[in-house]
């Protein structure tokens, strides 16, 4: 049996791979509260080891993940798969609809649909090599958790129509709810297979701010739409410092060496040239195509929770075709989820349904080009896949000239910039991109380059 000052070291390790940066003092205030709280109550050692470690939001689905494995453990049961699935199937229902604890059912249900490759057989003695496994996909699949959700929704009763969306709601929750039991009893039991690190590097998922734009599910686009207030309200803090420190300008050479002269040639007290006041101008170019739906959802929400930082923002919107999309966005109230669907059937951005980055460029510089000034800066959204068709480089090098700065950013890794369709390097040749697959590559991407 593992130490828990070992265990504790173990498992502040992962999260700082899974990017949750506990330090010294932290792991510290942690072992403390070991000693303090015992190992025998879990949930209130959870609690107090979360109290200690965590610091930004995002991170407790990791951390809870992560915790199970090092400190719950499990021996795999005597398998006690069900006769009856259909039974088992009812007995869920009557449970979810009674709001009990489902964490047995989750165990039975894994047991009767989960394993593969052998895994159960001999009460559960399989060895690593033999493939085998449990599956909390399979176990779902196999349940049908959206009629259950409706049927759950069903017997839970009222009339109204209110009623009947409140219980809808809640129903989903629900099942929701079991099916993190089934992934945590999946994934206790992998761990007893192939070993706790093994499962705590490759089958715990990433928080919200480290999972790719690309790949994210629904509830994952939902998670990263509830960070982007706090991430405006700290980016706007980052370029409000910035633009304090800036307001003196640049050294004037001239008049230094002039009053210079007063004290031998040495510029004792060097002249500033006045900062002109103001904030600048932000105008985003936006690909809402479907392939990178979610990124440019994102990236649009979080532009427009800082637009106070800026003394205009335009937005911009495009598949084939560009149009003006300012007027989707209404200042102090969060966009509602799948706008950019909304953007896509009323916003004229889309003619023929694939992406053609020349003709929105070509677009853009026909209807648009009075948006750019000397002050404006550029934010292009977009993974630069042309469908091999022309980039039409020109209009790109005419909204380059005429803007302060343009930059494009990119939700695929730099990788793949040079495969397929991709015309990224060819773009590159003419503005600066930046790789942003995910949260936090964003955030550090846009507090460096938004200008103050």
């Amino acid at each position: 049996m593992t130490a828990p000052t070992d265990r504790l070291v173990d498992f502040v390790g992962l999260l700082r791979e899974h990017g949750i940066f506990a330090g010294p003092s932290e792991t510290i205030d942690a072992a403390s509260a070991i000693v303090a709280l015992g190992m025998d109550d879990t949930d209130r050692l959870r609690s107090g080891l979360a109290a200690c470690l965590l610091r930004r939001n995002g991170q407790r689905s990791v951390f809870d993940q992560l915790f199970d494995l090092y400190f719950l453990g499990t021996q795999l049961p005597v398998p006690s798969p069900s006769d009856d699935p259909d039974s088992l199937r009812d007995r869920l229902i009557a449970s979810l609809v009674q709001g009990a604890d489902t964490a047995e059912l989750a165990r039975e249900a894994l047991d009767t649909f989960g394993a593969y490759g052998g895994a159960g057989e001999s009460a559960g003695r399989v060895t690593q090599a033999s493939g085998a496994g449990w599956s909390s996909y399979l176990t779902m699949k196999s349940l049908r958790p959206d009629e259950i959700s409706e049927q759950v929704a069903q017997t839970m009763g009222g009339t109204g129509q209110f009623d009947a969306a409140v219980h809808t709601i809640e129903a989903r929750r629900r099942v929701d709810q079991f099916r993190t039991a089934v992934q945590n009893e999946a994934r206790l039991r992998s761990a007893e297979l192939r070993g706790t690190d093994y499962i705590a590097r490759r089958g715990v998922e990433n928080s919200a701010d480290r999972t790719d734009f690309l790949g994210a599910r629904e509830q994952d686009l939902a998670e990263m739409r509830r960070l982007v207030h706090p991430l405006a309200r700290k980016l706007a803090t980052r370029l409000a410092v910035r633009r304090k420190k800036a307001v003196r300008g640049q050294i004037d050479l001239r008049r230094t060496l002039r009053r210079s002269m007063a004290t031998g040639g040495v510029p004792v007290d060097p002249v500033l040239r006045a900062r002109r006041h103001g904030r600048p101008d932000l105008v985003v170019l936006a690909d809402v195509s479907g392939s990178v739906t979610g990124f440019s959802e994102f990236t649009l929400q979080l532009v427009q929770a800082l637009q106070d930082q800026f003394s205009k923002v335009r937005s911009f919107g495009f598949v084939d075709t560009c149009a003006e999309i300012t007027h989707f966005f209404t200042p102090g109230e969060p966009p509602p989820p799948g706008f950019a669907q909304s953007i896509v059937r009323e916003g004229g951005v889309a003619r023929f349904g694939s992406s053609n980055y020349g003709e929105a460029f070509q677009g853009f510089v026909d209807h648009y080009l009075d948006a750019l000034g000397p002050r404006t800066c550029v934010l292009i959204l977009g993974d630069a896949r042309t469908n091999r068709t022309d980039p039409n480089l020109a209009a790109l090098e005419v909204m380059s000239e005429r803007a302060k700065a343009v930059y494009w950013l990119n939700p695929e890794p730099s990788s793949s910039w040079s495969t397929g369709d991709s015309a990224a390097d060819t773009y590159t040749d003419i503005v600066t991109m930046h790789e942003c697959r995910n949260v936090r590559q964003l955030t550090e991407v846009i507090g460096r380059l938004l200008p103050a």
